[in-house]
């Protein structure tokens, strides 16, 4: 679905973790990846390589975005978006950068256009039906959001915030919302363009209550988080919806700890522990 200027203006950004972890339930290192069904993995790896900037990962299925990864999982016919309607990313030219993507068979949405107080902004849907938002951001080049529609964003600020942790706070200025970034612990030793690679917002615009995610395009997005344990016991504590308990499981060579859950709208988020990617 089109967003216009007007709802590009709900935007809630996600706050940082480091400032208000202590009050959340779960002890949150930082947002880890988004999972995409698509028909052919590798090619969309490839293309999310040559044309929208990302860097390969050792699975052709997987490709970051700084210290994000995008996960491609095979379906043959995955339904359209919902709750998670798209992602952001950032670029330093997006009027080139729109027209790289409608030439390498991207469907422009909506055209570049300049959205006063915010910065240059449009919407394409890349050849395998996801929806992305292209956004020139100079403070926060790469991926820059994840974009849900919900009944309530407020509520759902509040949810994610009670939960994971974020700080509330103002996007340049005027945009009331969160902002998560890696806790100081896991950048330590990185250049300041690495870290900065760990930030993304999380954004919301009303909408009526919509079909849960799984099945669809986009099906779920995760959270590093430091105990799975922990996270597990605190997210029952808090009364939110856990779906699968933890369970220890090799990923790309790692054990890594994983569990879900579902927020208030019916988007699945896995739970991840493992040794986070520098």
């Amino acid at each position: 679905m089109r967003f216009t200027a007007s709802l590009a203006v709900c935007f809630v950004l996600v706050g940082s973790l480091a400032a208000s972890a202590a009050d959340s339930a779960v002890r949150t290192i930082g947002f880890d990846d988004l999972h995409i069904r698509v028909p052919d993995p590798a090619k969309a790896g490839a293309w999310y390589v040559q044309h929208l900037g990302a860097t390969p990962t050792q699975s052709p299925h997987r490709v970051s975005f700084g210290r994000t990864l995008i996960i491609f999982t095979k379906d043959d016919n995955p339904g359209p978006s919902t709750v998670i309607d798209h992602f952001g990313l950032s670029f330093r030219d997006a009027e080139a950068k729109m027209k790289e993507i409608s030439d390498a068979g991207g469907k422009v949405l909506t055209p570049i256009r300049d959205t006063p107080g915010l910065f240059k902004l449009g919407f394409v849907e890349d050849p395998f039906r996801i929806q992305i938002e292209v956004v020139e951001d100079a403070e926060l080049l790469g991926f820059h959001h994840v974009h849900l529609r919900v009944p309530d964003p407020d509520a759902t600020l509040k949810w994610y915030q009670d939960i994971f942790g974020g700080e509330r706070s103002k996007l340049k200025g005027r945009i009331d919302g969160l902002r998560y970034h890696p806790i100081p612990e896991t950048t330590a030793g990185l250049p300041a363009t690495a870290k900065a690679a760990g930030d993304i917002w999380l954004l919301a615009a009303r909408a009526e209550k919509l079909e849960p995610t799984p099945g669809r395009v986009i099906y779920n997005m995760a959270f590093l988080v430091e105990d799975i344990n922990q996270t597990s016991v605190a997210i029952k504590s808090r009364g939110a919806k856990l779906t699968s308990e933890p369970r220890t499981t090799k990923v790309e060579g790692l054990d890594t700890g994983v569990a879900f859950a579902e927020d208030p709208n019916g988007v699945q988020i896995e739970l991840l522990q493992r040794q986070r990617r520098n």
